[in-house]
């Protein structure tokens, strides 16, 4: 490997959805005239780790000064996080000889390893880097880079050998990690739940400092499908902090105080394994109007919660987002400042926002060249985010609807060749609009009456001009 001597200090920014996995570091024009750097060329990201990126332009409307767009893979791999500072500089790379990986999140099918190569094509690697491929339809395969032949940064090519890893077994099957690039059309909101947030995690010494109090709760309220869950687990794992998830019938006991000690003992372990984030998902059924309960369940299960809340010398790097449909059904003393210190609208998105989610939620499909993303979010008014990732399931069944008369039921599986003919088309997705509806006026009935001129006496006037 032969590095540049000039190296630039760039802050870290997301990365749109369409580059995760891909391994780009996208620059502004001047940054990359600095460096010297053609389109393609291989650059060395350094934060707390190093990791190699291709240079790559950055889209015209997110181009700035000193910027540094990077996936949720390429700043785990390089030890950064969003408005971090890294070090970049030009490298050549060696061609990869060979190539050890082992699964991290599923393994991969017998019959997927043969095309891993070719998924990975033109990727740059470094030992201990984490890389994602994906596989036919949505599923993601994610691999730890165990060992390079020659040492160093190398970059996979068609002559490179691919060593899936069996020796070990892989770890335990968990949640691929979920970054800012998983989340569309809901930049204004996760900005301002960062600046609440990722502070006090991150740096708590700048409130020691001002002599004030971290914040310590933020209320997420919307309808239902616009990804208020998903928010929280991104920022819990942007953080890098410990995530406890709480529902309302897990805190309800038919013993006398197990209810409250189930909360205590939440929000200690939180405590201990700070920093963390508590996430209580319908905090309306786990804390709702005292004055409106009739069981005395309910009452303390608020009143805990409360004290919980309240215990600021316990409650040292950990942060509450709770999540509702239906804030006023909430007791109005949890939404005073100093318990829930900032409430956040999230919206049903616009054109550009549904254009962000459709974009996610097709990323690892096969479309065809006549699929037009931005048409499809026009037509898809009052759909959220859930709503739009079920339309693009329903537009892959309805592809796989025209596969099935063709699928010999003799065979353990479907030849590897039939499904790489597998495309979705337009005609797949406006289908599929007939098949889902928003959940945003799913409870709306529009009926179109059945009146005509003739049916109206009079006003000859009025309907002239009409």
């Amino acid at each position: 490997m032969k590095s540049g001597n000039e190296a630039l200090k760039l802050k870290v920014t997301e990365a749109l959805g369409k580059d995760v996995g891909r391994g780009y570091a996208r620059m502004g024009p001047e940054d990359l005239e600095k460096l010297q750097l053609a389109i393609g060329d291989l650059v060395e990201v350094a934060g707390k780790k190093k990791t190699v990126c291709k240079a790559m332009p950055a889209y015209k409307e997110l181009r700035g000064r000193s910027r540094i767009q990077l996936d949720g893979i390429s700043r785990e791999n390089a030890g950064a996080g969003i408005d971090d500072y890294v070090l970049v500089r030009k490298i050549t790379c060696r061609p990869g000889e060979r190539v050890v990986l082992n699964p991290i999140t599923i393994t991969p099918a017998d019959r997927d390893l043969q095309y891993i190569g070719s998924l990975l094509d033109g990727l740059p690697v470094m030992e201990g880097d984490r890389i994602r491929a994906t596989l036919f339809g949505a599923r993601t395969a994610d691999f730890k880079v165990d060992g390079i032949t020659p040492k160093g940064p190398v970059l996979i090519n068609p002559t490179t050998v691919l060593v899936i890893s069996k020796a070990v077994a892989p770890p335990e099957p968990r949640r691929a990690a979920v970054s800012y690039e998983d989340v569309g059309g809901l930049k204004p909101q996760l900005q301002r739940i960062r600046e609440m947030i990722e502070l006090p995690l991150r740096y708590p010494e700048l409130f020691e400092r001002l002599g004030i109090d971290a914040p310590k709760g933020v209320l997420l309220h919307g309808p239902p499908g616009c990804g208020k869950t998903l928010i929280a687990r991104t920022i819990a794992h942007e953080t890098e902090a410990n995530f406890f998830s709480v529902s309302g019938p897990e805190v309800v006991h038919k013993f006398y105080g197990e209810s409250e000690a189930h909360l205590r003992r939440i929000f200690e372990e939180a405590t201990r394994k700070g920093p963390s984030i508590i996430f209580m998902d319908e905090i309306d059924a786990i804390a709702p109007r005292r004055e409106q309960v009739v069981g005395d369940v309910e009452k303390r299960v608020v009143a805990q919660l409360l004290a919980l809340m309240d215990g600021l010398t316990k409650r040292q790097n950990v942060i509450v987002i709770a999540a509702t449909n239906i804030p006023n059904a909430l007791d109005p003393a949890l939404r005073r400042p100093g318990r829930f210190d900032r409430e956040i609208a999230i919206p049903i998105p616009d054109r550009n926002g549904r254009l962000d989610i459709l974009e996610i939620h097709s990323r690892g499909m096969p479309l065809a060249e006549d699929v037009d993303m931005g048409r499809l979010a026009e037509i898809t008014h009052g759909f959220v985010g859930a709503d739009l990732e079920a339309l693009c399931r329903e537009a892959a069944m309805n592809c796989l609807r025209r596969l099935m008369p063709d699928i010999d039921y003799g065979l353990a599986s479907v030849p590897y060749e039939q499904l790489a003919q597998l495309e979705e088309h337009m005609d797949d997705f406006l289908a599929a609009l007939r098949e889902v509806e928003p959940s945003a006026i799913r409870e709306v009935f529009v009926e179109v009456p059945d009146v005509r001129w003739e049916d109206v006496g009079g006003l000859r006037a009025v309907k002239a001009r009409l």
